[in-house]
């Protein structure tokens, strides 16, 4: 027995081996790409200087980013690293550069332009940036003028807050037997809507908390056949606001993916509640909002927080809704940096370009996470 199991292993540990060799991963392929462009010291074209120095932005090296700069002496190392990671706790800070892709626009002897479309990674999904490569000649080496982005700097100033904030005190060891904690807050399904996708089914609908206390909620569904057999069943993780504050409702999208349609029946819908500490500060007012209706359809805007404290992660969520308020679709995003005091942030949730044509009205809402939450 001993031996077939060892000669099982040998065959299963040859056949990772071929697959590894013929389909290699993209991540590890990036990593060796990577690697071997750091082996390189000298950049004798414009493309290689990128190439060396966004090799080194994704190892998160930033001394020998830094040094590899042609424009150094214009800001310090710290600077360099926050203009990379965001000046203060954000998805920037632990977020890795998972691949980049380098588009020349114009070359001289010795100068180039050349525009970088960084891919980072996070926890919670990828997000895009693009940065205009100025590249300029030294001697027989070519080196980068990184372009810095300014950090906005909030003024010392006094915000006076008035907001509505329930705490929760809930039974202690010494109470007697038989003490109930404070019921589950109760909420309320008001509207759900499975739609088929062409690799997915998802289902859509919005939750209500219909108490006078907050409640975190979830949301999980089952997909059922026509024998009332399950298909699959999902949660909404982040496609939802979780926290919600009185009579407050959020948006939530369940994604099943290579699910048909055509093989659903019904769905059985699971949302569940439970008593939360909850405020209604940090303020976030959402500005400018605009569809636009490209190629790539996007709801951008700005939010603007109007507490005096910092918003570390702020979560976008899109609700669409046709010329007869039916519900059509739910997207949501991140935005990447920190939401300062004041000082506007710009976002941007792409939506199905089969998905915009049918939008009459949207609603857009935001939930939003701060380093004290986690102390």
């Amino acid at each position: 027995m001993g031996r077939l199991l060892a000669v099982i292993i040998l065959i299963v540990t040859l056949l990772l081996v071929v697959i590894g060799t013929v389909w290699p991963d993209k991540a590890a392929l990036a990593m060796m790409v990577g690697t071997r462009a750091r082996t390189i010291h000298r950049a004798t074209s414009p493309e290689a200087a990128a190439q060396i120095l966004l090799s080194d932005i994704s190892a998160r090296d930033w001394p020998s980013a830094y040094s590899r700069l042609a424009n150094k002496s214009e800001f310090s190392e710290d600077q360099f690293e926050r203009d990379l990671t965001g000046g203060y706790p954000s998805l920037r800070s632990h977020a890795t550069v998972d691949s980049f892709d380098l588009h020349p626009l114009h070359a001289t002897n010795d100068e180039a332009e050349i525009r970088a479309d960084l891919h980072w990674s996070t926890v919670v999904g990828d997000f895009q940036e693009s940065r205009a490569l100025k590249v300029v000649r030294n001697g027989d080496t070519w080196a980068v003028d990184w372009p810095l982005t300014k950090e906005q700097h909030v003024p010392p100033q006094v915000i006076a807050v008035n907001y509505l904030r329930w705490d929760v005190i809930y039974r202690g060891p010494e109470d007697d037997w038989g003490t109930q904690d404070v019921e589950a807050p109760h909420i309320r399904i008001v509207d759900m809507n499975p739609v088929g996708r062409p690799d997915e089914v998802a289902v859509m609908g919005e939750i209500l908390n219909e108490d006078v206390v907050p409640a975190y909620v979830t949301v999980k569904a089952t997909l059922l056949r026509k024998d009332g057999s399950a298909i699959a069943t999902e949660d909404a993780f982040d496609k939802i606001c979780h926290t919600l504050l009185p009579k407050q409702v959020s948006p939530f999208r369940i994604d099943f993916p290579n699910a048909r349609l055509a093989d659903v029946d019904s769905v059985r819908m699971q949302p569940t509640s439970s008593l939360v500490a909850a405020s209604a500060d940090p303020v976030v007012e959402i500005e400018d909002q605009k569809l636009n209706a490209s190629s790539r359809p996007t709801l951008s805007g700005e939010l603007v927080n109007q507490s005096g404290q910092i918003v570390n992660i702020a979560h976008v969520l899109g609700t669409f809704y046709d010329n007869r308020g039916q519900l059509q679709w739910v997207s949501d995003g991140y935005v990447n940096r920190a939401l300062l005091p004041r000082i506007p942030a710009a976002f941007a949730i792409s939506i199905p370009p089969d998905v915009v044509s049918k939008v009459n009205t949207y609603r857009v809402t935001t939930t939003t996470f701060t380093s004290h939450q986690y102390q």
